[in-house]
């Protein structure tokens, strides 16, 4: 017989079928005997993840934060890809599968929560050092895992676009830092404006924001780059059902133009295409 071993999950089975479950305990916690009616989604989450109970901030702490990313807006490239499947009509999972594979990326994606994590681990609160790691050609968000993530484009946690700190991440660090027992979040928010200065004047994201709660809830890089791509589901699963409904004569399609189009090099006229 094969042993799975795991030291978060401990079941004991029915007496009359042994592939069934008659109590389950996470991390020692009856499940369904004491958990289920008293404790919450962030409860569970976070009692999975680190493997303690969170105390009351902490759960208000994981509850906001879920708000906050539970949808990014049909803006956003992983709800947008969601949107896509959806409208073509393909299964749930692939829609689902559709927003992780583009949310697990490097811009506004998990992989750059990771980044902004370690780097948040490294540097602390401590404004020299952020500096001193942006000068360094040695990140290793960008050098540990060269041969599976490219260099990141722009410093991990800022929007590689934006102009200003747009109000939904002001709204949302303001909230936070308020319920956060830890120190990232009080701190980028009362130096945030001399973090972005030192940043290059690049204006604080979300992937930012969500790194400094994370981090301020106990949770490493990897488990955060994890949480964050479960928390932004929720959108990219509505948005791809409602996209389903409408249909794709309703779906606005995005318009490519070429600045060297061969076939305009070559007098060739394109040809229209309507929607049947």
């Amino acid at each position: 017989m094969t042993t799975l071993h795991t030291s978060i999950w401990l079941e004991e089975a029915e007496h009359d079928n042994p592939f069934a479950a008659r109590t389950a305990h996470c991390h020692g916690y009856d499940v369904y005997g004491q958990m289920l009616g008293r404790a919450g989604w962030a409860d569970m989450v976070y009692l999975l993840f680190r493997g303690d109970a969170p105390s009351a901030r902490q759960v208000q702490l994981l509850n906001a934060l879920s708000v906050a990313l539970a949808n990014a807006g049909p803006r956003d490239p992983a709800n947008h890809a969601a949107m896509c499947a959806g409208v073509g009509g393909a299964t749930s999972a692939a829609s689902l599968t559709a927003a992780l594979a583009v949310g697990a990326g490097q811009v506004t994606g998990a992989r750059e929560v990771w980044a902004a994590m370690q780097a948040m681990q490294d540097c602390g609160t401590d404004l020299p050092a952020w500096v001193a790691h942006w000068a360094s050609s040695s990140d290793r968000a960008a050098s540990a895992h060269a041969s599976i993530w490219p260099s990141c484009e722009h410093r991990a946690g800022f929007d590689a676009h934006g102009v200003r700190t747009t109000l939904p991440v002001l709204q949302t660090l303001a909230c936070l830092q308020v319920l956060s027992e830890g120190p990232y979040l009080p701190w980028l928010h009362a130096q945030r404006q001399a973090f972005e200065a030192a940043a290059g004047h690049r204006p604080l994201a979300f992937p930012g924001v969500a790194a400094a709660a994370l981090l301020d809830l106990g949770f490493t890089p990897e488990q955060g780059e994890m949480l964050y791509l479960l928390l932004r589901l929720p959108g990219a699963a509505a948005h791809a059902l409602e996209q389903r409904a409408r249909g794709h004569k309703s779906f606005p399609f995005f318009e490519v133009d070429l600045l060297d189009d061969p076939a305009q090099q070559a007098g060739i006229q394109p040809t229209s295409v309507q929607a049947l």
